[in-house]
C-alpha cells in the first residue's frame, strides 16, 4: 500500500497566492465600487467533498479546466466560459426564473461538491445557468461558435433572449451553436436550461441514479447522478466556411492515412491535409470536402502501447489557393483486426496478437463526480494504468471528455469504449431512436483516436434490444474497429446477439472459462473485484462491498497476481485474448479498486502487479509450447516439494492423499497411486486422471477437497478436468473451471488451492512447489 504524494507545498503556495489576491481585491474595493454580481462571485465557495483527492484544492474558482478541450480539432483563438455562473433550480415545467439566487462553478455537475451546489436533482427539477461575456475585439468579422463539451441531458440555450438553435438531447456528446446573429456587440448574456430525469427517463444514463449526495449505505454498483453541464463550455471564432470534424483512418496495407474533412458552409471549397513528424512534412493531399483524401505516410512509425507515436496533422479549407480555415490535429498509425494465430482467432494490433490486459474504469470522482477536478487528475488514472503494467482500459458506461482520449492516445493505452446504457428496463421506441442517434455522435466524435480499438454496445442486458442489428450497424458505421455486441453475455439475463467480433464473459472472481468461436475472439469483459477497505479512505466508512473481500494486503497481492498468472498460464493458451479487471479505483460504496476512491492510496504492490501484467503481455508475443502429458497411458504423480519427494498422489476411501510409495509398497497402494491420463472430459486440450483400479472414476475437486468419483454431469466433467501448466521440475495442474486454482498437497491431503486464498490449504509457504508434480512411470502398469 502506497500513499500518493500530497501536494501540500502546492496548496500552501495557493493559499498564500489566494491571500495576496484577497488583499489586492480588498484594496481595490476601497477605490472602486464592487457590483452586486462581483460580490456574489467573491462569496462563492465549493461544498466540502466527502473525500478529497490530491487535486480538490487545486481547482481555480474562475478558470477551472483551462486547457483547450478539443485536442483533435484545435484553433489558436478561443475563450473559456468555465467558472462561476448564476444558478437557479425550478420545477421541471417552469419557464426562465426571474432571479438566479445561487451560483455554480461550471463545468461541475450540480450534485458535486466542486460545483458549490451539491444536492440531489430529480426529474421534477430544471437547472438554470446564466452568465455574461464580451466577444474579443480581434474576433470582429468572424463567426462565433458556442461549444459545449457535454451537458446531461436536455439542454436549451438562449443568447440575449433568443434561443440558439435546436434543443440538444444527449448526455455524452458535444454540441455547438453558431451564435453570431444573436450577439449585440457589447455585453452578451447566455442562459442555459437543463432537464435531467436520470433513470426515470429513457435516455442513456450509464450508472447514474438519483441518490442522496451525502455518503450513504447501499447503492450497489450504481452511483450518484451527475446532472447539467459537466464538460467545458467555450467560445471560438471561425470563418463562415469552417471545418467541423476530421475522420482519420490509418491504412497500413499501403502506408496511407485516409482523411475525410467535414465542414459547414463549404460549398466551392477544397480541403488540404498535411501529415508531419518533428516539424517535417511526411505527406500531403488535396481534394473534395466530405470525401476521403489519401495522404501518404511512407515507412510509418506504428502506434502501440509500447511506442505511442503520434503524427501531427494540419487540415486547411481552401478557397482557390487561399486557406480560409485551418485546424490542428494528430493521428497514430495503427491497425485493428481479427486474425488466426496458431489456429486461434485473436484480436490483432498492427497485424500481431498482443494480449490486452486492462481494468474497468468508471470515471467517477468523489469531489467532481463525472468531472475530474483538473486535467492532471484526468491524466492520473490513465498513467496509473501504465504504472501498473496494463496496456488497455475499458471505459465503462460513460464517455469521457476529449482530453481523456488525448491522454490515452499520448500515453499509449488501448481503449474499449462503452456506449452508456439506458435504464435496466426494455426501452420504448423513442428511447431507442435517441440512444442510437447519440451513439452515432459519440462514435463520430472519437472515431479518430488511435487508442480506441473496440466499441462496446451493450452491457449485461441493461436496456437490451436488437443486439445483432446494432452490432452490424456499428460495424458498418466504423469498420476500422472491433465491435462487442454485448459485454457479459453469460450474465444477468443478457441475450447474445451472436455476432460482433468477440465473445465476452463476466466472471467474478474468475478468471473462468471463455473460449473463442470460428468467428469471434474470446475476451473476459469483467473479472476480479477483489476488495480491501483502507481506513480513513472510505466513501462510506464500513459500508463498502466487493466481490471477494481480502483479509490483508498480502492476500490481495497474492490473489490478484494469482488471477493474472492463471490467465497467462491456462486461459490465454486455450484461446482467451483479453481481460478487464474490476477495477482501477474504488467508487462510492464499491471497494474493488486497486486505488482508493480519493486516489490517495495505491493498495497493491505496484512493481509486482506490473511484472505480472508484463509477463502476460510477453507470453502473448512469444508463447512457449504448452505443457503436454501422455494420454491413454498410466502414470503416477510424484510430489516435488523438497523433503517429500518420495510421496505420490493416491486415493483412499474416495479422497485424495499423498503417501510414500516404493518398491516394497503393497499392490493396493501401487494401484491407488496410478492414474490413466485421458483427454479432458470437459475439454480435450486438458486432461483427466482415471483411477487404475476403479475405471470410470476420476480425480475431481468438490468443495475444495479432492475426491475420486464417477459421474457424467457437465459439472462433474468440468470438476474432473485439469489443465497442465509448465512448472519448475514438473507440471502444475489447474482446475479447468477454476483456472486460478491448483491441485495441491497439504498435510498429506489433496486440495484445490488458491494463490492468495484465505483457507488454511492456501497457505503461501511452499505454494508453488506443493502444486508442482512430476509425472512419472506408473507404479502399477
Amino acid at each position: 500500500m502506497r500513499f500518493s504524494p500530497t501536494p501540500g507545498a502546492r496548496r500552501r503556495w495557493h493559499a498564500l497566492a489566494a491571500l495576496a489576491t484577497a488583499c489586492v481585491m480588498f484594496c481595490a474595493g476601497l477605490l472602486v465600487t464592487t457590483s452586486t454580481a462581483s460580490a456574489r462571485t467573491a462569496a462563492w465557495t465549493p461544498k466540502p467533498a466527502p473525500m478529497t483527492t490530491p487535486w480538490t484544492d487545486e481547482v481555480p474558482v474562475h478558470d477551472p479546466l483551462p486547457e483547450y478541450p478539443r485536442p483533435q480539432l484545435t484553433r489558436p483563438d478561443w475563450k473559456n466560459l468555465n467558472g462561476i455562473w448564476d444558478f437557479a433550480v425550478t420545477a421541471a415545467d417552469a419557464g426562465q426564473p426571474a432571479s438566479f439566487p445561487e451560483q455554480i462553478r461550471v463545468p461541475f455537475a450540480a450534485e458535486s461538491a466542486l460545483s458549490g451546489i451539491q444536492r440531489k436533482i430529480t426529474q421534477n427539477d430544471k437547472l438554470w445557468y446564466k452568465r455574461t461575456f464580451t466577444v474579443p475585439a480581434d474576433w470582429n468579422g468572424r463567426r462565433v461558435q458556442l461549444n459545449f463539451g457535454a451537458s446531461d441531458w436536455r439542454t436549451t440555450v438562449w443568447v440575449n433572449g433568443q434561443q440558439a438553435g435546436a434543443v440538444h438531447s444527449g448526455g455524452y456528446d458535444s454540441f455547438t451553436y453558431d451564435i453570431t446573429p444573436l450577439l449585440n456587440g457589447g455585453t452578451n448574456t447566455i442562459v442555459v436550461s437543463v432537464w435531467d430525469p436520470t433513470e426515470t427517463g429513457g435516455q442513456a444514463v450509464g450508472k447514474q441514479r438519483i441518490r442522496d449526495v451525502a455518503p450513504h449505505p447501499g447503492g450497489g454498483i450504481f452511483y450518484t447522478a451527475a446532472s447539467g453541464i459537466w464538460q467545458t463550455v467555450w467560445l471560438e471564432p471561425t470563418a463562415p466556411a469552417r471545418i467541423t470534424r476530421l475522420d482519420m483512418v490509418p491504412d497500413l496495407s499501403n502506408n496511407t492515412l485516409r482523411v475525410t474533412v467535414r465542414g459547414a458552409g463549404v460549398g466551392g471549397h477544397q480541403a488540404r491535409v498535411t501529415v508531419s513528424a518533428g516539424g517535417s512534412t511526411v505527406g500531403s493531399a488535396t481534394g473534395a470536402v466530405g470525401s476521403p483524401l489519401t495522404v501518404p505516410v511512407p515507412g510509418p512509425r506504428l502506434w502501440s502501447p509500447e511506442d505511442p507515436f503520434l503524427y501531427d496533422v494540419k487540415a486547411e479549407l481552401l478557397s482557390g489557393s487561399a486557406a480560409v480555415d485551418t485546424v490542428g490535429s494528430y493521428t497514430g498509425m495503427r491497425s485493428v483486426s481479427l486474425g488466426k494465430v496458431d489456429g486461434v482467432l485473436r484480436p490483432l494490433l498492427n497485424g500481431e496478437f498482443v494480449f490486452q490486459t486492462g481494468t474497468l474504469d468508471q470515471g467517477y470522482w468523489p469531489d467532481g463526480l463525472y468531472t475530474a477536478p483538473t486535467d492532471a487528475a484526468l491524466r492520473h488514472d490513465l498513467q496509473k494504468h501504465k504504472d501498473l503494467g496494463f496496456n488497455m482500459v475499458r471505459k465503462h458506461i460513460k464517455v469521457e471528455p476529449q482530453r481523456w482520449f488525448y491522454w490515452a492516445d499520448r500515453l499509449g493505452l488501448l481503449v474499449w469504449q462503452d456506449m452508456p446504457s439506458m435504464d435496466l428496463r426494455t426501452p420504448d421506441s423513442a428511447a431507442r431512436v435517441q440512444w442510437e442517434a447519440e451513439y452515432e455522435r459519440v462514435i463520430d466524435q472519437h472515431r479518430s483516436s488511435p487508442s480506441v480499438v473496440m466499441w462496446v454496445n451493450q452491457n449485461e442486458g441493461w436496456g437490451q434490444y436488437d443486439q445483432a442489428r446494432i452490432a452490424d450497424k456499428v460495424k458498418a458505421y466504423d469498420p476500422s474497429r472491433l465491435v462487442n455486441n454485448m459485454s457479459g453475455i453469460n450474465c444477468c439475463g443478457s441475450v447474445d446477439g451472436g455476432n460482433g467480433d468477440v465473445i465476452d464473459h463476466h466472471v467474478y472472481v474468475g478468471p473462468g472459462v471463455t473460449r473463442p468461436s470460428a468467428t469471434r475472439a474470446a475476451v473476459l469483459g469483467e473479472f476480479g473485484g477483489l476488495g480491501y477497505k483502507v481506513a480513513g479512505h472510505e466513501w462510506y466508512p464500513g459500508g463498502g462491498f466487493s466481490y471477494e473481500n481480502q483479509p490483508s494486503l498480502t492476500h490481495l497481492d497474492n490473489r490478484l497476481v494469482g488471477l493474472i498468472d492463471a490467465i497467462r498460464e491456462t486461459q490465454m493458451p486455450l484461446g482467451l485474448s483479453a481481460s478487464v479487471y474490476t477495477e482501477i479505483t474504488d467508487v462510492e460504496n464499491e471497494v474493488n479498486g486497486l486505488l482508493t476512491y480519493d486516489r490517495q492510496v495505491v493498495k497493491v504492490d505496484e512493481s509486482r502487479l506490473k511484472a505480472a501484467n508484463q509477463a502476460l503481455i510477453d507470453a502473448s508475443r512469444g508463447a512457449r509450447p504448452p505443457a503436454t502429458l501422455p494420454t491413454d497411458q498410466y502414470r503416477s504423480l510424484r510430489v516435488t516439494t523438497p523433503g517429500y519427494t518420495t510421496r505420490y498422489a493416491r486415493h483412499q476411501d474416495g479422497l485424495g492423499f499423498t503417501e510414500v510409495v516404493d518398491a516394497s509398497s503393497s499392490g493396493l497402494l501401487k494401484n491407488d497411486a496410478t492414474w490413466k491420463i485421458v483427454p479432458g472430459l470437459a475439454d480435450s486440450r486438458c486432461y483427466s486422471f482415471e483411477s487404475r483400479n476403479f475405471p470410470g472414476q476420476y480425480l475431481r475437486h468438490r468443495e475444495f477437497r479432492i475426491h475420486k468419483e464417477g459421474g457424467d454431469s457437465a459439472l462433474f466433467r468440468a470438476d474432473a478436468t485439469w489443465c497442465a501448466v509448465q512448472g519448475q521440475g514438473g507440471v502444475r495442474l489447474s482446475a479447468y473451471n477454476f483456472p486460478d486454482q491448483y491441485l495441491r498437497h497439504y498435510r498429506a491431503e489433496l486440495w484445490l488451492a488458491t494463490p492468495g486464498g484465505a483457507h488454511e490449504w492456501d497457505n503461501p509457504a511452499g505454494f508453488t512447489q506443493d502444486t508442482t508434480w512430476a509425472v512419472e512411470a506408473p507404479w502399477a502398469p
